[in-house]
């Protein structure tokens, strides 16, 4: 870490460059949690188990925070996040549950 009035050679351009990186990985890890969560509509469908259930939305944030935390992370900026990507998620699982339901009417 560098200290306060510490000379740095970092560029700006070079860090924007690692934090594109990183993103980059971001959204692939995204991507293979979104191809899970579609495995996971199939099976809410065919158990007719309901998008959103607030338990296990409270088990995915509180762990979220816990592996924040552990990893130096600020757990409310974890919270924020997952909180966000959870809601996503059970209102795209709702849209494929509903469709299902009108399509068995």
């Amino acid at each position: 870490m560098v200290g306060q009035g510490a000379v740095t050679e970092e560029t700006l351009p070079a860090l924007r460059r690692e934090i594109d990186a990183v993103d980059a990985r971001l959204v692939g890890l995204l991507a293979e949690r979104f191809r899970i969560v579609e495995r996971v509509v199939e099976v809410k469908k065919r158990d007719r188990l309901p998008a959103n259930i607030p338990e296990r939305v409270e088990e995915v944030v509180e762990a979220a925070r816990r592996l924040a935390d552990a990893e130096g992370l600020p757990a409310d900026l974890a919270e924020t996040l997952w909180r966000a990507m959870v809601a996503w998620t059970i209102e795209h699982e709702e849209k494929q549950l509903s469709q299902t339901a009108r399509a068995s009417s």
